[in-house]
């Protein structure tokens, strides 16, 4: 991974390469240009990347390598994967007996160091690169798979790759066995687990084929492929996949599991068909994983023991709201786990199931053969359940079987595509449901987002500029924020407003990948139905006003519980904005 912005003020600081003045101007354009500093200074000939590795050099007691000097094996440069080189800037390029020697942006990451000492069973010696050196020797990457894929092609007919749809599914099934492909696939897969990845993107370009990992929430680049791999990238998928190989116009779906090092992973795969090919999304379940408590997910206080309050109901419905990737179903599968005992039968359906979830009836939507949320939910009322767990409540068939179910004795688990807690009550209204049926049956609504969380190693506090507060009160009634804050028990004293707060910033190290953040966290509001929201909703009130009564009734808002955990130095105010403003 890349050296700190931190670390490079220093060097160049202490072995004067620019002037301070000089220095503190060029820092603040680079930030506004979002550009890495020492990479602005070069560019800006403010100083020489030579000068620069030299000096950093000597500040780690290594060696420096011009790596465009170097000739560098391909079966050398093989021993660090792609998405490891570039994910955490380290290149192999020799080994000498038991050594290798291996070109680092941050000489001091151990953590890598001791990663591929593991991988490759020989001994790390560190050198330190230039950046250019280093661009060049990642680009040969690409030309060694270019040419592999292109010496799997010799023996076959001329333009085998122009028009994928001709392509026999015998050609593709053989393609989807050669060694290199199957090689590259590993790959892939492997370092998305590496790096706790959530999806994998493949996504086909004009000329070149983008590998993106989504990590705690954010899409980075890991790997750029030739496009001459992408045919047999996607057969190989599909093989493992046990979908149609020779289908090339329709979008597919289908899954498959690998176990390494006391891990299982299901991986949920996903294709359709756009103007340069095929692209493919995986989505990563790790099968084993733990269920985790409501307080581990983030919930606190009122919300907390409103969510506890209503779960002890023997009917009713629950219903989680947010965006795609907002974790509902972690928190639906947090509920079941709290729900399942022996006294309780329950049972779900769900489009896909993500989670084994043992002593729980899991059934899995098939439209191919008409099996909908609706037909199945209508199967399990006939199964005597205590609890049903409903996927996604998408269309009006659903949301009547779902409410029906919860007028007739049932706890009912499900979820809505809504922008907050209280705009589920119009969706519902929306889908046909009658006013009266909505009040009966509801109990709560969670509204939730996902957040990076801080990184416990690098984080540093901070208290927020002025002209920052300005912008922030543009947005948020932060005076209504202290005040909650206050409530909540989160600050003791007379503070007179956000400015006097400490909160935290994200600064980067060799734990978090530089990016300071690692893993994510819930902020979350949490809507119960009380007697004047009942009165609401059966005059069909819109969203704003049914959160007026909610916030008046002691709800916290979504945006307030992030800034509460930025206080809490778990997060930052610029995730919670980015996660939270609509």
């Amino acid at each position: 991974m890349a050296l700190s912005t931190e670390v490079i003020k220093e060097v160049i600081t202490e072995n004067d390469l620019v002037p301070k003045d000089q220095l503190l101007d060029l820092e603040k354009q680079a930030n506004e240009k979002k550009v890495p500093l020492e990479r602005y200074l070069i560019v800006k000939k403010a100083i020489n990347e030579d000068q620069l590795a030299t000096s950093l050099a000597k500040k780690y007691k290594v060696d420096t390598v011009d790596l465009k000097e170097e000739k560098i094996d391909q079966a050398v440069l093989s021993l660090i994967p792609e998405p490891i080189a570039r994910r955490h800037r380290v290149v192999a390029f020799k080994k000498k007996g038991k050594e290798l020697f291996v070109a680092m942006l941050d000489p001091d990451d151990l953590q890598t160091r001791e990663f591929i000492k593991k991988k490759t069973d020989f001994e790390v010696v560190p050198f330190l690169p230039t950046f250019s050196g280093f661009d060049f020797a990642l680009s040969k990457y690409h030309t060694s798979l270019k040419t592999e894929f292109e010496n799997i092609m010799k023996d076959r007919k001329d333009g085998f790759f122009d028009k994928e749809e001709d392509k026999g599914s015998e050609d593709l099934e053989k393609m989807a066995e050669e060694i290199p492909v199957v090689r590259v696939v590993e790959t892939l897969l492997e370092y998305a687990m590496f790096e706790n990845a959530s999806d994998i993107h493949i996504e086909p370009q004009e000329k070149e084929v983008m590998v993106r990992y989504r990590i705690d929430g954010v899409l980075h680049d890991v790997m750029t492929l030739p496009k001459v791999i992408l045919p047999a990238l996607i057969a190989r998928i599909k093989v493992l996949s046990a979908l149609k190989i020779d289908e090339h116009r329709l979008p597919q779906d289908g899954r498959f599991k690998i176990e390494k090092n006391n891990r299982k992973i299901s991986f949920r795969v996903s294709t359709i068909p756009i103007f340069d090919g095929e692209k493919i999304v995986m989505r990563l379940l790790e099968e084993g994983a733990t269920a985790l408590t409501l307080e581990q997910l983030g919930f606190t206080g009122k919300a907390l023991d409103d969510i506890k309050r209503n779960l002890k109901k023997p009917h009713g419905m629950t219903l989680v709201t947010g965006p795609t990737g907002s974790g509902k179903s972690t928190t639906l599968y947090t509920v079941l786990s709290l729900l399942n005992t022996k006294k309780v039968n329950i049972s779900t359906i769900e489009d896909p199931i993500e989670y084994r979830v043992p002593g729980v009836n899991q059934m899995q939507v098939n439209p191919k053969i008409e099996l909908t949320f609706a037909r199945g939910l209508r199967a399990l009322l006939r199964q005597d359940p205590n609890i049903i767990m409903i996927g996604e409540i998408r269309d009006n068939e659903t949301a009547e079987e779902a409410v029906h179910a919860a007028m007739t004795g049932h706890l009912v688990l499900s979820t809505l595509h809504t922008n907050s807690s209280a705009g589920a009550l119009p969706r519902l209204l929306d889908m046909n449901i009658e006013p009266y049926l909505i009040a009966s049956t509801v109990n709560n609504i969670i509204g939730q987002r996902l957040a990076r969380k801080l990184c416990e190693h690098c984080k540093k506090k901070q208290k927020i500029e002025k002209k920052a507060l300005e912008g922030l009160e543009k947005d948020f009634n932060l005076k209504r924020l202290m005040e909650v804050m206050k409530r909540e028990g989160v600050i003791i004293g007379t503070h007179k407003d956000l400015g006097d707060l400490e909160f935290y910033k994200a600064v980067g190290c060799e734990k978090c990948g530089e990016t300071g953040y690692k893993g994510r966290l819930g902020i979350f509001e949490v809507l119960p139905i009380s007697a004047e929201i009942m009165r609401l909703i059966l005059i069909k009130a819109s969203s704003t006003e049914l959160e007026k009564v909610a916030v008046a009734d002691g709800m916290v808002l979504m945006w307030q519980d992030g800034f509460i955990k930025a206080h809490q130095g778990l997060t930052t105010i610029d995730e919670v904005m980015r996660v939270s403003r609509e």
